[in-house]
Protein backbone atom coordinates (compact mmCIF):
# COMPACT_ATOMS: atom_id res chain seq x y z
CA UNK A 1 0.00 0.00 0.00
CA UNK A 2 1.14 3.49 -0.84
CA UNK A 3 1.96 5.79 2.04
CA UNK A 4 -0.89 8.18 2.76
CA UNK A 5 -0.73 11.44 0.90
CA UNK A 6 -2.13 14.74 2.15
CA UNK A 7 -5.02 16.59 0.53
CA UNK A 8 -2.57 19.07 -1.00
CA UNK A 9 -0.39 16.25 -2.36
CA UNK A 10 -3.52 14.63 -3.76
CA UNK A 11 -4.24 17.81 -5.75
CA UNK A 12 -0.81 17.47 -7.36
CA UNK A 13 -1.37 13.78 -8.05
CA UNK A 14 -4.68 14.50 -9.80
CA UNK A 15 -2.82 16.80 -12.20
CA UNK A 16 -0.17 14.17 -12.87
CA UNK A 17 -2.74 11.40 -13.29
CA UNK A 18 -4.40 13.51 -15.99
CA UNK A 19 -1.16 14.18 -17.87
CA UNK A 20 2.46 13.26 -17.29
CA UNK A 21 5.31 13.80 -17.42
CA UNK A 22 5.19 17.46 -16.45
CA UNK A 23 7.65 19.99 -15.10
CA UNK A 24 7.00 21.67 -11.76
CA UNK A 25 6.02 24.84 -13.62
CA UNK A 26 3.52 22.94 -15.76
CA UNK A 27 2.01 21.34 -12.64
CA UNK A 28 1.82 24.76 -10.97
CA UNK A 29 0.10 26.25 -14.04
CA UNK A 30 -2.61 23.58 -13.81
CA UNK A 31 -3.05 23.76 -10.03
CA UNK A 32 -3.20 27.56 -9.84
CA UNK A 33 -6.66 27.44 -11.44
CA UNK A 34 -8.03 25.86 -8.23
CA UNK A 35 -5.46 26.83 -5.62
CA UNK A 36 -3.49 29.98 -4.95
CA UNK A 37 -0.17 28.16 -4.59
CA UNK A 38 3.26 29.47 -5.52
CA UNK A 39 5.68 27.52 -7.69
CA UNK A 40 7.76 26.86 -4.55
CA UNK A 41 4.75 25.28 -2.81
CA UNK A 42 4.21 22.98 -5.80
CA UNK A 43 7.90 22.06 -5.83
CA UNK A 44 7.76 21.24 -2.11
CA UNK A 45 4.72 19.01 -2.63
CA UNK A 46 6.40 17.28 -5.58
CA UNK A 47 9.50 16.66 -3.44
CA UNK A 48 7.37 15.12 -0.71
CA UNK A 49 5.62 12.89 -3.22
CA UNK A 50 8.96 11.81 -4.67
CA UNK A 51 10.24 11.01 -1.15
CA UNK A 52 7.15 8.83 -0.65
CA UNK A 53 7.92 7.04 -3.94
CA UNK A 54 4.56 8.08 -5.36
CA UNK A 55 6.10 10.34 -8.01
CA UNK A 56 9.16 9.65 -10.11
CA UNK A 57 11.53 12.27 -11.45
CA UNK A 58 13.55 12.43 -14.64
CA UNK A 59 16.11 15.12 -15.27
CA UNK A 60 15.66 17.01 -18.54
CA UNK A 61 18.37 19.61 -18.87
CA UNK A 62 18.01 21.96 -15.92
CA UNK A 63 14.47 20.84 -15.15
CA UNK A 64 12.85 17.74 -13.75
CA UNK A 65 9.92 15.91 -15.25
CA UNK A 66 7.47 14.38 -12.77
CA UNK A 67 5.35 11.29 -13.38
CA UNK A 68 3.12 9.24 -11.09
CA UNK A 69 4.56 5.90 -10.01
CA UNK A 70 1.19 4.73 -8.70
CA UNK A 71 -1.95 4.38 -10.80
CA UNK A 72 -4.94 6.41 -9.64
CA UNK A 73 -7.17 3.33 -9.38
CA UNK A 74 -4.58 1.49 -7.30
CA UNK A 75 -4.24 4.41 -4.90
CA UNK A 76 -7.99 4.93 -4.57
CA UNK A 77 -8.57 1.22 -3.94
CA UNK A 78 -6.07 1.25 -1.09
CA UNK A 79 -7.36 4.46 0.45
CA UNK A 80 -10.97 3.30 0.16
CA UNK A 81 -10.17 -0.03 1.80
CA UNK A 82 -8.36 1.69 4.69
CA UNK A 83 -11.30 4.07 5.14
CA UNK A 84 -13.87 1.28 5.24
CA UNK A 85 -11.67 -0.81 7.54
CA UNK A 86 -11.04 2.03 9.97
CA UNK A 87 -14.50 3.55 10.17
CA UNK A 88 -16.83 0.69 9.33
CA UNK A 89 -15.04 -2.43 10.52
CA UNK A 90 -14.22 -3.50 6.99
CA UNK A 91 -17.88 -3.70 5.94
CA UNK A 92 -19.32 -1.62 3.13
CA UNK A 93 -22.97 -2.03 4.13
CA UNK A 94 -22.73 0.26 7.19
CA UNK A 95 -21.11 2.92 5.01
CA UNK A 96 -23.94 2.82 2.47
CA UNK A 97 -26.50 2.75 5.29
CA UNK A 98 -24.88 5.78 6.90
CA UNK A 99 -24.95 7.71 3.63
CA UNK A 100 -28.58 6.74 3.04
CA UNK A 101 -29.64 7.73 6.56
CA UNK A 102 -27.88 11.07 6.21
CA UNK A 103 -29.72 11.72 2.92
CA UNK A 104 -26.38 11.81 1.11
CA UNK A 105 -27.48 9.42 -1.66
CA UNK A 106 -29.26 10.95 -4.62
CA UNK A 107 -31.72 9.05 -6.80
CA UNK A 108 -28.92 8.75 -9.38
CA UNK A 109 -26.57 7.32 -6.73
CA UNK A 110 -29.16 4.70 -5.77
CA UNK A 111 -29.80 3.80 -9.41
CA UNK A 112 -26.04 3.39 -10.03
CA UNK A 113 -25.63 1.23 -6.91
CA UNK A 114 -28.54 -0.95 -8.00
CA UNK A 115 -27.01 -1.34 -11.46
CA UNK A 116 -23.63 -2.21 -9.96
CA UNK A 117 -25.24 -4.84 -7.72
CA UNK A 118 -27.06 -6.36 -10.74
CA UNK A 119 -23.74 -6.56 -12.61
CA UNK A 120 -22.00 -8.14 -9.63
CA UNK A 121 -24.72 -10.78 -9.30
CA UNK A 122 -24.55 -11.70 -12.99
Amino acid sequence: MVERISDAEHEIMEVLWQQAPLTATEVADRVVVQKDWSLQTVKTLLSRLAAKAVVGTERQGRKFLYSPLVERDTYLAGVSRKFVDRLFGGKVTPLVAHLAEADELTADDIREIEELLRELKA
